[in-house]
């Protein structure tokens, strides 16, 4: 299904607009633009190479989004909806939007309004431009208030990731408080006499990031896992990786059997989708001291509970949790001991769930997924992915679940087995890193 409309007249206007106030800007924002170089990210301005490309997104995003506030999506998505491709028509360029209703209903679900969305997308602020240390081809592109990443990626990891968009979405109502990150869009760009460019909107896991003070891309493997951490007082971003994580711990108490589960459960996910080269992401901050061992009133924590059972939308649980970020205990919970005798062992739910049944058939095999959304959430924008211990806030999210396990990933993990023997390396079956993930997080929390 294929829809045209043009949305050339109801633009923003932003080129005119952007040339109008760009001497006032720069000098407003001169300072700031400087404090966020010394951060590894650079202001697209109108001197920067991305500039025309991301007004453009900008203005197609914004024609997107604002057919979703004048035509609110229906609560009931059909397979029409997950088929959707519509083209807005601009001066110079094209802009597709694929599954608009899908996106627009986890929108939704997150508790985010249209309203919220486009402005955060579409300001006239200028996108930060991320400069990262992936061996990934792609550019990342940041809101300016840094809430959402926007990130290019090619037709096969997008025509791969529309096949399974349903099976994504089915997991995330099954699992709402699940560390996969929230995609919330999907567009392609044309113009003129350019190629093509894919490009998805994302949560940034590490939102808001005013206090993070480190920040790391976690495997579960060794080889290539170390990255040169900036000098001391520095305040260049720098995220880093497994082997600079050695001899730390991830601190939560009561709620680390929580994380284990849900890892186990997302990273079982990928698995089944024969998904590998994923990653956690971590970072952490100090709590301040009236967020430690807080205590809730009772009115606050009742708004609270039913927001974590299933943010936006009617609680399917209405016990309270004793304490913030406790899962609430009943017959089906699975407990730490059990979860840690099955990832030793080896067997247990994931290894013995059907190699032949398809990706999201899992559901049967884990009567417990109500028990494991019970967390209480922050009072955050980005509740999913902060989980408070005792002195820390954490930051956790798993990003990156386009890579399927294709013939070239066979040969890539045989060559990688000669050239780095009895070492563990990210190119290896689904299952195998499925699993190595869930150990790394057991052994690196307390």
């Amino acid at each position: 299904m294929k829809m045209e409309r043009s949305a050339d007249a109801g633009g923003l206007g932003m080129s005119g607009h952007r040339q109008h106030s760009g001497t006032v800007k720069r000098r407003l924002w001169g300072g700031l633009r400087q404090q966020w170089k010394l951060l590894g990210l650079f202001e697209i301005d109108q001197q920067h190479e991305f500039y025309s490309l991301t007004c453009m997104m900008k203005e197609g995003l914004a024609a997107a989004t604002q057919n979703n506030i004048n035509n609110a999506p229906t609560n009931e998505l059909s397979d029409d909806d997950y088929r959707l491709e519509t083209t807005w028509i601009h001066k110079d360029f094209t802009m597709k939007t694929f599954a608009g209703p899908v996106f627009a209903s986890l929108r939704g679900s997150l508790g985010m309004t249209e309203q919220e969305y486009q402005q955060s997308l579409c300001s006239e602020n200028c996108y930060l431009q991320f400069i990262s240390n992936s061996k990934s081809k792609a550019d990342f592109f940041l809101t300016n208030d840094k809430r959402f990443f926007l990130k290019t990626q090619n037709k096969r990891e997008i025509k791969f990731f529309l096949a399974n968009l349903k099976i994504y979405m089915e997991h995330l109502k099954k699992f709402p408080h699940s560390l996969l990150v929230k995609f919330l869009g999907v567009h392609r760009i044309k113009i003129t006499r350019r190629r093509k460019k894919y490009f998805i909107v994302m949560q940034s896991v590490f939102y808001p990031d005013d206090r993070i003070n480190s920040r790391y891309d976690i495997k579960g493997c060794e080889v290539s896992r170390w990255t040169e951490p900036a000098p001391e007082g520095s305040q260049i971003i720098v995220v880093l990786k497994d082997l600079n994580f050695e001899g730390q711990y991830i601190i939560l108490d009561q709620q680390r059997p929580w994380l284990l589960r849900q890892v186990e459960i997302d990273a079982h996910f990928l698995w089944r989708l024969n998904v590998l080269d994923y990653s956690l992401l971590l970072a952490h901050q100090p709590l301040h001291h009236d967020e430690c061992h807080q205590s809730l009133s009772f009115a606050t924590l009742i708004m609270r509970t039913k927001k974590s059972v299933n943010p936006g939308s009617p609680p399917i649980h209405t016990g309270i949790a004793p304490v913030p970020g406790a899962i609430l205990e009943d017959d089906s919970t699975l407990n730490l001991e059990q979860l840690q005798a099955r990832l030793a062992s080896g067997v247990g739910t994931i290894q013995t769930c059907p190699e032949h049944s398809g990706p999201g058939s899992d559901e049967a095999d884990l009567p417990d997924f109500r028990a494991q959304n019970r967390r209480l959430l922050p009072n955050l924008k980005n509740p999913l992915h902060v989980i408070d211990g005792p002195e820390q806030r954490y930051f956790i999210g798993i990003i990156d679940i386009f890579t399927v396990y294709s013939c070239k990933k066979r040969l890539e993990h045989l060559w990688k087995r000669l050239r780095h023997p009895g070492r563990s390396f990210s190119t290896v079956s689904p299952q195998t890193y499925c699993f190595r993930l869930c150990h790394w997080v057991q052994d690196h929390t307390k």
